[in-house]
């Protein structure tokens, strides 16, 4: 049953580094998801974090000379922080795994699995990829050029690793899971991680190693101190802690589970198979959706520090701005595929669709304004069939862009939609010529140029409500050039179902032309 609450989280990020496009990529998404649904007027947490636990963590910082908390303070605090507020991401809660607000409540969620039964002591060899943190099954290998076992995600060789464990009966939640994916078909998404989601446990599920006794940054377990909880045990599980789970049952109800968790593909498993067994097994509501977001590929390669194509968004956006970057990764890329990035792509499609379609018209719509009616809002007076076309293209982007942004998570989609109109709009003004229509001063002709100008100028008003999940910046920027605020009320304040009623801009308006939404852009930095 859904919670009270809308809520959406990221992964937890692994410190092991400075965050790169492909972080941002999900977090921008679930900004924008979560924007989208506060301005339908509904309540919404949104959640991330930073995952700090694990032997990848603990070497990064042996490397670094620095304790493991030392080296995960100073990443969250200089780099992983500092980006989310740079990107203008407006999460409700931060959680970091070392927390204790944290740490203590997993000891608890592990000690009912275990006095339940779900938990067995045991021992366990095979090959380990410490950057993944995961024991690898056969299918998950590769061989080098020289026969070695290469982790198929991280191309790096995995360690034969061989110790006594805590295991959690994963391995009878076969079945349990394989009903619950046939009665919530949406539960995993896009259709091909469903698949392979299926796939994979259909071919039978082994019991899951939740413990490690060879190094000792993590969380203990609780009942024997010689060993730490598997890592991404303990990540799953901020999802319960950080919204209340053993400390604020009040809270945890209204707001857990999830409605979608977002992830990128190479942690489905964990989320849509490890995380849902978990909850069962401890009697817990399972989430509403797992959405995978597809890899980000630069030169044909996944985007990673691992084999150096990270790219600090920080690059992007001091060209580009926050806006455009926000806007560029979700509109280039379905969300679910891969995508390939290129700075020669994003500069094509900033020209075009940013600053030529869409920041253009909003210039020449209230220069034209300024110009003929001294920046006051004419009303319109003789609307036609060139008008009614526009109305109800307008209606028809509010319904598709809702549809797919908010139901679907389809962010391509519903950008497109937004854009689609703008080019009518665009369209449309081509073909009154209101810079012809204002040399007619008759009243005839100054009721028609009236009539195109508020014709524009609210299209431009819808344009900027549902732009606003998307590029809030520049939208609010549109929005006080359309003297909106005054009568209408601040922007994030209006939703986004009802951007598609005609005539909510009122005549008197004061249209003011501000600076230029995108200005254009320089040659391509060194």
């Amino acid at each position: 049953m859904p919670s009270p609450t809308y809520y959406v989280s990221t992964p937890i990020y692994y410190v092991n580094d400075a965050p790169h496009l492909g972080h941002a990529y999900t977090t921008v998404a679930g900004d924008v998801l979560t924007r989208w649904h506060r301005q339908r007027g509904e309540k919404v947490w949104y959640l991330t974090g930073t995952d700090e636990h694990g032997q990848k963590i603990m070497r990064t910082a042996e490397a670094n000379g620095v304790t493991p908390q030392e080296w995960c303070d100073k990443l969250v605090g200089e780099a992983w922080q500092p980006l989310w507020e740079h990107l203008n991401i407006k999460n409700d809660d931060f959680i970091r795994t070392t927390q204790k607000r944290h740490t203590d409540r997993v000891q608890e969620f592990v000690q009912d699995l275990y006095d339940k039964g779900e938990i067995y002591k045991g021992g366990y060899e095979g090959p380990y990829c410490v950057g993944c943190e995961e024991y690898k099954l056969p299918g998950d290998l590769i061989k080098s050029d020289d026969g070695s076992e290469l982790c198929a995600i991280h191309k790096k060789p995995v360690e034969l690793l061989k110790e006594e464990n805590y295991f959690f009966k994963l391995s009878e939640y076969g079945p349990k899971l394989l009903e619950f994916y046939e009665a919530n078909p949406g539960f995993v998404q896009p259709e091909s991680a469903r698949n392979e989601v299926l796939n994979f446990v259909r071919k039978g599920l082994q019991d899951l190693s939740i413990s490690r006794s060879t190094f000792d940054w993590g969380v203990p377990v609780p009942w024997d101190t010689e060993h730490v909880i598997y890592v991404w045990v303990d990540a799953l599980l901020n999802y319960a802690t950080a919204v209340g789970y053993g400390a604020d049952q009040a809270r945890f109800e209204e707001i857990f589970p999830a409605d979608v968790h977002l992830v990128g593909k190479d942690i489905l498993r964990f989320h849509a198979i490890i995380w849902p067994a978990m909850l069962m097994a401890n009697g817990l509501p399972v989430p509403g959706k797992v959405a995978a977001n597809g890899w980000l590929m630069v030169g044909g390669e996944k985007m990673s520090k691992s084999n150096l194509t990270g790219i600090k968004p920080q690059d992007l956006t001091a060209h580009f701005g926050v806006d455009a970057y926000r806007w560029y990764f979700l509109r280039a890329i379905a969300f679910g595929q891969d995508g390939s990035f290129s700075w020669e792509d994003f500069t094509a499609r900033y020209t075009s669709e940013l600053a030529n379609d869409y920041g253009n018209l909003a210039s020449r719509v209230a220069a034209m304004v300024g110009k003929y009616f001294g920046g006051e809002l004419p009303a319109a007076i003789a609307d036609g069939d060139a008008e009614k076309a526009v109305q109800d293209g307008l209606a028809h982007a509010v319904t598709e862009a809702d549809r797919r942004i908010g139901d679907e998570l389809d962010f391509q989609g519903g950008i497109l939609a937004v854009f689609d109109f703008v080019k009518q709009v665009n369209g449309y003004l081509t073909e009154q010529e209101p810079w012809k229509v204002a040399k007619d001063e008759s009243p005839e002709g100054r009721a028609r140029l009236a009539t195109i100008l508020y014709t524009a100028a609210e299209s431009l008003r819808g344009v900027a409500v549902l732009l606003n999940s998307v590029m809030p910046d520049t939208s609010q920027q549109l929005w006080d050039s359309l003297g909106a605020e005054a009568p209408l009320g601040s922007l994030a304040g209006q939703r986004v179902q009802d951007a598609g009623t005609w005539g909510l801009l009122p005549a008197g308006s004061k249209v003011t032309k501000g600076a230029v939404l995108f200005p254009r852009l320089e040659e391509k930095p060194a």
